[in-house]
């Protein structure tokens, strides 16, 4: 495992003219920054050795490294889940990478569906913790003491100086947010009814299909994080209604703007 992060963390090295400390995963809401990320240079997944392949329909495959505002970044356009039959040391594979290359702090971000009564469609959710549900841990298995501990801390899994600067943000730019604990699981249907109940009874207020595993491997890499869900669809008793991909993608795009407008100005406010 070792060998094959250090092998695609040299390929990357020797593709790119300067390291950035921080890295961004595009998840859903996100996509549009790419956009506002100067001086582009892409590294197709096809290419570099040992990565994933993602397969997921609105998911693209690139790495790309560039100037997001004051700060130099490379961003994660595509990622990989659980769901499409990778293993969890393949779906969290591009974090070892990012570790090795010096990458300091991740940004994260998703949809998911609200289970907490307050929210909305819509809505942008500061992560401030999560409860994992996926039926692998990506801490199984041999430890590498040079990856992380065998038994890192959670206590601190999503960075509060970085909440405290978005919801400032958020405050200044009057941009609506809510806080959350997302519940992480394998997916890929959507939950039901009795699901989204359980959920919220065991303190959830969002679920999705991703975001858990990286920010564990993340933590244990001793990488700080933050993390951001874009409600897409309720789960809320008495007004759950059917959901598909494409509705989820659709009330992601509604909401980008906003979730953009707070990642940009976060980034360039962080202090490495």
């Amino acid at each position: 495992m070792i060998e094959k992060i250090n092998q695609t963390a040299e390929y990357i090295k020797a593709k790119i003219t300067e390291i950035p400390q921080i890295a961004i995963i595009l998840g859903t809401g996100l996509g549009a920054l790419v956009d506002h990320i100067e001086d582009k240079q892409y590294i197709p997944y096809t290419d570099i050795p040992n990565f994933p392949i993602s397969t997921v329909e609105g998911h693209s495959g690139n790495l790309i490294f560039g100037q997001l505002g004051s700060k130099r970044v490379m961003a994660m356009q595509g990622r990989f889940h659980y769901y499409e039959g990778y293993d969890m040391k393949q779906v969290t594979f591009p974090i070892r990478v990012m570790k090795a290359l010096g990458i300091q702090t991740l940004f994260v971000s998703n949809a998911a569906g609200g289970m907490n009564p307050s929210f909305k469609i819509g809505d942008i959710m500061l992560i401030t913790d999560h409860i994992n549900l996926f039926p692998e841990h990506p801490l199984r298995g041999k430890n590498y003491n040079e990856l992380g501990d065998r038994f890192p801390d959670m206590s601190e899994a999503y960075s509060h100086k970085l909440i405290k600067t978005a919801l400032e943000i958020a405050n200044e730019k009057g941009i609506r947010v809510v806080q959350g604990v997302y519940v992480g699981t394998q997916g890929p249907t959507f939950e039901t009814p009795a699901e989204y109940r359980y959920f919220h009874r065991i303190g959830g207020d969002a679920v999705g299909m991703s975001t858990v595993p990286e920010v564990i491997v993340a933590r244990h890499s001793g990488m700080n994080v933050f993390a951001v869900s874009v409600i897409t669809d309720l789960g809320v008793e008495g007004i759950i209604e059917q959901v598909s991909h494409e509705e989820v993608q659709k009330a992601a795009q509604q909401a980008q703007p906003r979730m953009m407008e707070i990642m940009r100005e976060l980034v360039n406010r962080f202090n490495v």
